[in-house]
């Protein structure tokens, strides 16, 4: 059902971006890439993070890895990753799918900063082998996401 409620979320608020649904998995950063013919990079990878009680999502580009110092200064607190679990529970997709769309709990979103390198990125749409076509600006604005800078890049 993750799915349907990404592509009936973006029916409303975005009928403009059509899904990606590949042949192959693209659950992690490396399947979506090689599924999808892009750097991984361009995979915009979302986080679904616990900060003091908090729950939010944090879309960050696939080779960024959270900075915990940078995301206790922004966020208030040390990030902790939420299970698959209470991630199906309060997103309603499961990871591998996760994504700032079709939520079934509304939730912060931030977009990290890294974004912003790419013109398009990749993130996932609800399921382990769907994925949307998006520029970074034009996602953060449909999901009504704020900038932050969280994550660092790889040396």
């Amino acid at each position: 059902m993750s799915l349907g409620s990404v592509r009936a979320w973006l029916a409303v608020h975005a009928p403009d971006v059509s899904l990606i649904e590949a042949h192959a998995s693209t659950a992690t950063v490396l399947d979506a890439a090689a599924a999808l013919g892009v750097a991984p990079a361009r995979i915009a990878k979302t986080l679904a993070l616990r900060v003091n009680g908090q729950v939010t999502l944090v879309v960050t580009r696939g080779d960024a890895r959270l900075d915990n110092a940078k995301s206790k200064a922004v966020l208030g607190g040390r990030p902790r990753m939420l299970g698959a679990d209470e991630t199906f529970t309060l997103t309603g997709h499961p990871v591998g799918g996760v994504c700032p769309f079709g939520l079934a709990t509304p939730l912060p979103i931030y977009c990290d900063q890294s974004l912003r390198a790419f013109d398009i990125v990749y993130p996932a749409a609800g399921s382990r082998n769907a994925s949307v076509e998006i520029a970074p600006t034009r996602l953060a604005e449909i999901t009504n996401a704020s900038w932050i800078d969280v994550c660092t890049l790889p040396a």
